[in-house]
């Protein structure tokens, strides 16, 4: 009788894999076109592209730049498999575990975080602090994990746990997720719950919490089972070992110079990078490859399933939680969902503090990739990359297929 019992569970547990499990979509083309290349070669011969990689997608072609060198110094030229700090990206995944849970009916964005975290039961607003003195009220309403991950709870920037010595410094200092959320439930909220949005770090911290109290194990493991090893994304993580380091790419900075300087040092994660001061962060400090990175943007250009045909979550999962806004209709900037902007034209991604970003587009199944680690807000190649990407996606693939057909035939 258990042996029958046992072969059951086995059998239901391969249904339940086979049910997800589709046919993996065709690999992407070459389309055959350098817009991109054309527009930052001679920025990069001037000195002032240290190295890029630029992913475009439209309808099955695919162009990939990579330029230039991962480290100058070095003279390391830039390849797919280079890790890369992915910053502020980080949240978009953050985002996806939660819509898994409110799929599987574990939990919903519009719980109060205090259902899960009790220590957020009573929450308090500055109402303002002169000479030391705060005056605050009681907040009217309770934070939900809707306003964790849409940046209207409240929260300020960082918790104090969350900050390193280094000026402006934050991420990987601190401690972990539960001690994050603990500290942010004693710190004042900058508005009442709700009511505005306010970019910041600690609401995906909060969130993050709350999956562990859920699933009864930590949240960076349960990305990596539920999101990271079935997209096949083997070089994503919060630890990146020392062999992976070897290939980084180097972070430089203008530092009010015309051209880029190497940083050995940088001020928001700091090496080591894989020792016991670093502590996951939903909202930042996930590493990753270009390589890596495309799984995951394809699985949201696909509604939920990756290119490999694992879906990681439902259709109307993607369109509820992911592809939809969730903040207020009449908030400024009503175009945010759980960790991504989405906007109502399709175009659903993310961007980092150092300047990379990754959007794709459900509706037209297009997608731009950029991969860069500068620190700056100064992007004096913008025009030209813009520019190149509207080339790109304005091209008539079929039309160079009908001329090339017709000139074979000729």
């Amino acid at each position: 009788m258990k042996n029958s019992l046992r072969l059951f569970a086995l059998l239901a547990a391969l249904a339940g894999f086979l049910a997800i499990a589709e046919e993996p979509f065709p690999a992407p083309v070459d389309s055959g076109t350098t817009f991109m290349l054309d527009a930052m070669k001679p920025i990069f011969d001037k000195g002032v592209l240290p190295g890029a990689i630029s992913i475009l997608y439209k309808d099955g072609k695919q162009e990939t730049m990579l330029l230039g060198y991962a480290d100058r110094e070095e003279k390391r030229p830039v390849t797919m498999d280079d890790i890369f700090m992915q910053a502020s990206e980080t949240k978009g995944f953050c985002g996806v575990t939660i819509a898994i849970l409110v799929e599987e009916g574990k939990l919903s964005l519009d719980d109060p975080v205090s259902k899960y975290l009790p220590e957020f039961k009573t929450l308090w607003v500055l109402d303002s602090e002169k000479d030391g003195i705060r005056t605050m009220h009681q907040a009217k309403t309770p934070v939900t994990i809707r306003m964790c991950l849409n940046h209207t709870a409240g929260f300020p920037f960082e918790v104090p746990v969350r900050k390193s010595n280094i000026k402006g410094g934050g991420w990987s200092g601190g401690a972990s997720l539960r001690s994050v959320a603990a500290m942010a439930a004693a710190c004042p909220l900058v508005f009442e719950p709700g009511t505005e949005a306010n970019y910041c770090n600690t609401g995906f911290d909060i969130a993050a919490a709350v999956t562990e109290v859920v699933t009864g194990k930590p949240w960076e493991q349960f990305l990596k089972e539920r999101v990271l090893d079935p997209l096949g994304m083997t070089s994503t993580t919060f630890k990146p070992t020392d062999e992976m380091l070897k290939t980084k790419m180097v972070i430089y900075a203008f530092h009010k110079q015309p051209l880029p300087t190497r940083m050995d040092f940088y001020r928001w994660q700091q090496p080591p990078y894989n020792d016991a001061h670093v502590f996951p962060s939903a909202a930042a400090g996930l590493w990753t490859t270009a390589t890596d990175q495309i799984k995951f943007y394809k699985m949201l250009m696909n509604k939920g399933v990756g290119d490999n045909g694992v879906r990681i979550m439902k259709e109307e999962t993607f369109m509820q939680c992911m592809a939809s806004n969730t903040r207020p209709k009449d908030m400024r900037h009503d175009w945010y969902s759980l960790g991504l902007n989405a906007s109502s034209d399709g175009w659903i991604g993310h961007g980092g503090a150092l300047l990379n970003s990754a959007y794709v587009n459900w509706k037209t199944k297009e997608m731009k990739i950029w991969i860069i680690q500068i620190d700056e807000s100064k992007e004096p190649w913008k025009a030209e990359r813009e520019e190149a990407v509207k080339k790109f996606f304005d091209h008539d693939f079929d039309s160079d297929f009908q001329n090339a057909y017709t000139g074979r035939t000729e």
